[in-house]
């Protein structure tokens, strides 16, 4: 199933997505860090798509991502191919959702598209083993792991080019029946193809990835676990339009603004 985030007439709920209509959930759900176990689906309402806006499918506490996961990536860059994941973490301030604006900082020189498939925490993991990974994964979602590369190079580690406020879309909702072991995955600017790949190439399995991270910190429910970018990234510019599609999830659009003083 497809569960989405959405604001209807400023009432904030969770849905499934049946056709074109969003059945409302009663119970828990990961923005309350709650067990996403304990729902209703609310059949007296539905809402159409056109007739609501679109928010992130969760609010994480933190996003944690991983770098140099596809081989073709690593040789782009010319990194080596690592012997453990390589980890850094995005704030929650920088999730936005479907339609939101990602904004060029004015400190940045080069900001760049990354298309991803993250994992949504469904219960408290820690100390996870790879084969239990799947039971504590509530689903996938698109991601857009947004980097300004000019002052990544800069700084020599990542915290400040991936943590600026819009610099986390995700989207359009959290898909819960699809194994993330074989999955196209697209990026798109402007219409036009930029990456494309599948998930069969990393380097570090889904599981495997979810299992590493649960052992270094406590993921909460909603937390997002990302998964690395493919190769064929590139730059952005203010009024860009960029979409990352991940099949049998859909489709995570947005667009490109100037901040103050770019």
């Amino acid at each position: 199933m497809k569960i989405m985030q959405f604001n209807a007439g400023g009432s904030v709920l969770h849905g499934i997505l049946e056709g074109s209509a969003l059945i409302p959930l009663e119970g828990a759900h990961p923005s309350e860090h709650a067990l996403f176990t304990d729902f209703r689906l609310d059949r007296k309402r539905s809402y159409k798509l056109e007739e609501v806006a679109i928010l992130p499918p969760v609010r994480p506490s933190k996003v944690i991502a991983v770098g140099i996961n596809y081989r073709d990536h690593a040789e782009e860059f010319g990194h080596e191919i690592p012997s453990e994941p390589v980890t850094f973490m995005k704030p929650s301030t920088s999730v936005i959702g479907p339609g939101g604006e990602i904004v060029y900082p004015p400190s940045a020189g080069q900001v760049d598209y990354e298309a991803e498939i993250a994992a949504v925490v469904r219960k408290e993991a820690k100390d996870i083993s790879e084969e239990n990974a799947p039971d504590f994964i509530l689903g996938y979602t698109c991601l857009n792991d947004v980097t300004a590369r000019d002052l990544q190079r800069k700084d020599g580690q990542w915290t400040r080019a991936k943590s600026f406020d819009t610099f986390c879309p995700i989207g359009p909702c959290i898909e819960t029946d699809i194994d993330p072991g074989n999955l196209c995955i697209v990026s798109r600017l402007n219409g036009e193809t930029r990456q494309s790949s599948n998930t069969k190439h990393f380097i570090f399995p889904m599981f495997k990835l979810f299992s590493f991270i649960s052992k270094i910190m406590t993921l909460l429910p909603g937390d997002i676990v990302t998964t690395g970018t493919p190769s064929g990234v590139g730059a952005m510019v203010p009024g860009d339009v960029v979409e990352i599609e991940v099949e049998g999830i859909g489709t995570l659009r947005n667009v490109v603004v100037a901040g103050r003083g770019v």
